[in-house]
């Protein structure tokens, strides 16, 4: 099929109407900012109204369709032959069937990014998944249902117009053959008794498939019914993209990924409406319309869009490969390598279209990426890049099972009674300044059974927190037992995994000894001996001001871990002695 770009011969336009308010190319911005204004106010009005709307919009162009289709039948007067409008002939569809690209940026290509956006709402269901009452059934089936009729009526277009239209036509009445004679006659007009070779060789025809962009039109019963449904089409597009967009940019925000975007998060109204990010797609829609160039427009949207694709498809197919737990996908025909496909031919096409917008747009896909990375947000959203770091964890911890120990690897995998670790930070600093990018490390916390009450539930979770803002790497497991040496016991022999085991025991030391009761000095140095009968080594570290510092903090005691008590009494002592 031939279809028209728009050449330096075409950008004088014809002027249907005789009515210009500046000149051709502000007309367009002015008329697309008012009509922008007013899917704006329908947006605000919420989701009832955008809805009544695109109902409308439908109607419309259903009475646009069986307008254009009934006219493919009604027999061509001569003025439409004159523009290339012949009925339906066979000879007509095969002739445009070969390519014959016009102009400098013809290529299919080039078409392909200029009509690409025709197809972008496959996504307008998934966008608005959160105002549906059943999204898991009505995405599915009505994507489905809106890709057949979709593609069907455009291909009923294609077909029937490439059987009707010739691709070069005069448009002058006068260019029709009388008799038989057709000697010196170029073009396929020819067979239908029309003579269109002068504007052939000149390549200055107005009229036929290759050059009239209005051509739908001329074939139709009534011209403006045509103009009507392309006005419902585009208003529809764009305001659907202007309803979901802006839901989609709020949730972004609500998340606080970015800075300075939380502004957006705000909604207002009984159904959160997004009016802040309303305002901002607003504007950035305006600043597209102010390039007045569909050519250009088409080309950067389908870019982006593309990108969107490209990324939707490696997210189905990378949450397929780390078989995420959350990803169930009920499609009976889903394949993991159809999502690699979409991926690959999405990102091959971005760079066939425009290959600096490409590249730009990689750019900023992976700046933001890496700020998101780099920052690690305080959100969870079940992603498949946790599925994936699960299941190569499992796969490698497993994998090194099979691995015999060998001296030249030997790592100190240290298991610290620490106690919570914001009590005894010395005693996690220290090990983790040997641990660190090298080896295991575990921070045992021994809770007593009478303690065990009183914790909070989101100890643990507040513990974890602690090590990762203090950038240690390590584990924390606590344990509930009814001393020291007991609870020990249970995790030399069922900490770790595997080979990623601690083979090094490392606690404090126990300071307050002399105050201490005969019980839990036994308790500390049966945990010591049993430490040697496991085949752990042994690290016990002593500090002059003692490692614990609960006393700084409102906390409970953890009676398994005795506060260095006698460090402040040697302290109290030591003026008097002076003196």
């Amino acid at each position: 099929m031939v279809f028209p770009v728009k050449d330096d011969h075409h950008k004088e336009k014809e002027l249907e109407f005789d009515v210009v308010i500046v000149d051709a190319i502000n007309d367009v911005r002015i008329v697309g900012v008012i009509t922008l204004t007013i899917l704006l106010l329908i947006s605000f009005a919420g989701m009832e109204w955008e809805s009544k709307a695109q109902i409308l919009f439908f109607l419309v162009l259903l009475v646009s369709f069986a307008n254009y289709f009934v006219g493919t039948f009604i027999p061509p007067a001569p003025e439409k032959q004159a523009q290339g409008f012949f009925g339906y002939h066979s000879d007509i569809l095969i002739s445009n069937l070969k390519p014959d690209w016009r102009g400098p940026e013809g290529n299919f290509f080039q078409m392909f990014a200029i009509f690409f956006p025709s197809t972008i709402g496959i996504l307008s269901g998934a966008n608005i998944s959160g105002d549906l009452k059943d999204p898991a059934t009505a995405i599915p089936k009505g994507t489905l249902v809106a890709i057949f009729w979709t593609t069907l009526s455009y291909l009923i277009i294609t077909v029937t117009v490439g059987s009707c239209v010739v691709r070069d036509a005069s448009g002058n009445v006068s260019d029709i053959i009388t008799g038989n004679i057709t000697e010196g006659c170029v073009g396929l007009g020819c067979n239908m008794g029309w003579n269109f070779t002068d504007c052939i060789e000149s390549q200055s025809c107005k009229y036929g498939l290759a050059n009239n962009l209005q051509v739908l039109g001329q074939v139709s019963g009534f011209f403006y019914l045509i103009t009507a449904g392309v006005f419902a089409a585009s208003l529809s597009s764009a305001l659907g993209f202007l309803v979901s967009g802006p839901k989609i940019f709020q949730c972004l925000c609500k998340d606080n990924l970015y800075p300075y975007i939380g502004f957006f998060a705000k909604g207002y109204g009984k159904n959160n409406e997004p009016i802040r990010a309303y305002l901002l797609c607003y504007v950035i829609a305006v600043a597209f319309i102010l390039i007045a160039d569909l050519n250009t427009i088409a080309a950067l949207i389908s870019n982006f869009f593309l990108c969107s694709y490209g990324l939707i498809n490696f997210s189905c197919f990378h949450a397929s490969i780390t078989n995420s737990p959350g990803w169930r996908p009920s499609f009976h025909y889903y394949s993991k390598w159809t999502a690699l496909f979409g991926a690959v031919i999405s990102i091959v096409l971005m760079f066939l279209f425009t290959w600096w917008a490409a590249l730009f747009t990689f750019c900023i896909i992976f700046f933001l990426f890496g700020y998101v990375n780099y920052n690690k947000p305080k959100v969870n959203w079940g992603s498949s890049v946790q599925a994936g770091t699960y299941n190569m964890a499992l796969s490698y911890s497993v994998s090194l099972s099979g691995v015999d120990d060998h001296v030249k690897n030997f790592r100190p995998q240290c298991l610290v009674l620490t106690g919570p670790p914001n009590q005894r930070p010395a005693l996690v600093d220290f090990v983790g300044s040997f641990t660190k990018h090298i080896s295991l490390m575990i921070c045992g916390d021994i809770v007593m059974e009478q303690d065990r009450q009183a914790q909070p539930q989101d100890t643990t979770d507040w513990l974890v927190k602690w090590l990762n803002k203090r950038k240690v790497r390590s584990f924390y497991t606590p344990f509930t037992a009814d001393s020291l040496r007991v609870g020990a016991r249970h995790l030399l022999q069922a900490s770790g995994l595997g080979k990623l085991k601690p083979n090094t025991l490392v606690l404090g030391f126990k300071a307050n000894w002399r105050d201490s009761s005969p019980e839990s000095i036994e308790d500390y140095i049966n945990t010591i001996y049993d430490t040697f009968d496991s085949n752990y080594g042994l690290c016990i570290l002593r500090m002059m001001d003692g490692l614990d510092i609960s006393d700084h903090f409102d906390v409970e005691v953890n009676q398994g871990f005795e506060p260095d008590e006698s460090v402040e009494i040697d302290n109290q002592q030591s003026p008097e002695k002076e003196s």
